[in-house]
């Protein structure tokens, strides 16, 4: 099988010299083997997760735009300490965009592949800032009857991940979660899964504005991390909802150590006895992101029954094994519009994407500020 097409794709570059490129350009697309196809990609996300990939270690008020024979190019710094962090990037070009979807329009020979020609379907491969895609057909999800690509976009990391949390409530043995960054698209979701599943959630935000509208969509503990009341308040939902496990979006700074000291004080309660090493049930905080890139605080204030870690999508799918992720991906292809539906502020083209006034606003991954790439936009 032979493909003629080529097309745009964005590429990150760090340089030795300290500098970061974006940059559009037009290469071939591979033609497909026999147990590939090709994706014509009309819809991506730029996740948090597509961010960290974009931008690297860059300081994004450095940015200038200019205009090459290629294209469109930003730059930006790299101060020399976070160089550190980049060493195994230098030199590299890379294709951003771990998601997308599209329609497939090259199929390798094998009856697998040739079953996906002209459907739409959802791609979870990373590359995904580009016009082309050619991808294995069993990466493929094929979108239900009447989903357009924008639909199936977000259909992986955002849906995976909050599935995963569940599950890995689930195996681990807990009954409620907390999450934070809870008025993301990622937490809205997670609301409908644990109303629509029974399960105690309790919301944490940094604002009013998303407490109002985490509770205008139907949550029952939303906590403001900014009110005066926020350690009571949310000490208070995690005795209604016995939540020991939490999911925290931002990494640094002192909530994941707020939250440990919370669920102390939720277990000891309706303690009648005293303890010098704490309640003996296990307070477990995962951190899966890194909103805030300061040091993680804490005080030790909350027993011996504690435990801090990182939590990523992907190791934990490859933990969770084959059978058991295509039940995941099931549900997320019968509750597309529905429990796993996502919004986007804005849709733009991969020159769009380099533009300096949209980089300041996505690069800032803030709430309702997610947007969607059509990479044939014009």
């Amino acid at each position: 099988m032979t493909t003629h097409l080529s097309g745009l794709q964005l590429r990150s570059l760090v340089k030795a010299t300290g500098e970061l490129e974006l940059s559009l350009i037009s290469v071939a697309t591979p033609a497909p083997g026999p147990d590939d196809v090709v994706v014509r990609i009309e819809a991506t996300p730029i996740n948090p997760s597509d961010i960290g990939l974009l931008f690297g270690a860059a300081d994004l008020s450095s940015a200038k735009a200019s205009v090459t024979e290629s294209g469109p190019m930003v730059t930006m710094r790299i101060s020399e300490r976070a160089m550190g962090g980049m060493a195994a990037r230098v030199g590299q070009s890379m294709v951003v965009g771990n998601e997308g979807a599209g329609v497939v329009v090259a199929a390798g020979d094998s009856p697998t592949a040739q079953a996906l020609m002209g459907k739409t379907v959802a791609v979870l491969g990373g590359a995904m800032y580009a016009q082309y895609r050619t991808i294995k057909a069993e990466q493929c999800l094929v979108l239900p009857e009447g989903a357009t690509a924008a639909d199936g976009a977000s259909c992986f990391v955002n849906p995976l991940t909050a599935l995963g949390m569940v599950e890995t409530m689930r195996r681990e043995g807990h009954k409620a979660l907390v999450h934070t960054a809870a008025a993301s698209n990622l937490g809205q979701m997670l609301n409908k899964i644990c109303t629509k599943d029974q399960i105690g959630l309790v919301n944490i935000v940094r604002k009013p504005e998303q407490a109002a509208l985490l509770s205008g969509l139907g949550a029952l503990h939303v906590c403001d991390a900014s009110a005066p009341t926020f350690m009571a308040d949310l000490t208070q939902a995690l005795v209604e909802t016995g939540a020991t496990i939490a999911f925290d979006a931002t990494g640094g700074g002192k909530l994941a150590g707020q939250i440990l000291s919370c669920m102390e004080a939720a277990l000891n309660r309706p303690a009648t006895e005293y303890s010098r090493y704490g309640c003996t049930t296990l307070k477990q905080v995962y951190i899966y992101g890194g909103l805030d890139t300061g040091p993680t605080e804490f005080v030790r204030n909350f027993g011996f029954a504690w435990s801090m870690g990182g939590w990523l999508l992907f190791p934990f799918l490859q933990r969770l094994g084959e059978p058991a992720v295509q039940v995941l991906k099931q549900r997320v292809a019968a509750e597309l519009k529905t429990t796993f539906a996502s919004t986007y502020s804005q849709e733009i083209s991969l020159a769009e994407a380099l533009h300096l006034d949209a980089i300041a606003v996505y690069g800032q991954r803030a709430t309702g500020t997610k947007y969607l790439i059509n990479p044939h936009k014009t």
